[in-house]
């Protein structure tokens, strides 16, 4: 049998050298196997209902939505969360499903929850519905001066 090429035997002396290191005993011995964990998210949610119920967080009911306004104009809302608080620990969890959307598309029913820190995206929002309006209104004049005035009640000239 001809001697095994350069790289042949690079290959295998690079493989001796790594799964050397996973021999628990001897050279006869079994390798030792990889324990996997499983991770579960059971376990998870109920280490954090423990920790949750250990300050003393009570559920709050009839909270419809929540909104959490962030800094680069957008917001995170909740429908139909599930809210909790400990007054004591100044700590509110809120539990639900969120979704990231813009300032727009919330406006008309979320103005009364704006604070003094969202007055300046209002405006930036204000000036851009104004600056819309005014390019759609110029062309609202035009289509008003195709049509004629009729000068009098129409339905006086609709009798002649």
């Amino acid at each position: 049998m001809p001697a095994p090429s350069p790289e042949v035997a690079a290959a295998r002396a690079k493989l001796a050298a790594k799964f050397d290191a996973v021999r628990t005993g001897g050279k006869g011995t079994a390798r030792r196997t990889k324990l996997t964990k499983h991770a579960s998210t059971g376990a998870d949610d109920k280490q954090l209902q423990a920790q949750l119920k250990r300050l003393g967080v009570n559920s709050i009911p009839g909270i419809e939505e929540v909104n959490m306004f962030q800094e680069d104009g957008t917001v995170l809302h909740f429908s139909a969360p599930k809210v909790q608080a400990s007054v004591a620990a100044n700590t509110y969890v809120i539990t639900g499903h969120g979704e990231n959307k813009r300032l727009e598309e919330l406006l008309p029913g979320i103005i009364n929850q704006l604070g003094p820190d969202n007055l300046a995206n209002l405006k930036r929002i204000a000036e851009g519905f104004s600056a819309a309006q005014s390019a759609a209104g110029g062309g609202a004049d035009a289509a008003d001066e195709d049509i004629p005035d009729i000068g009098e009640n129409f339905e006086e000239v609709s009798k002649q």
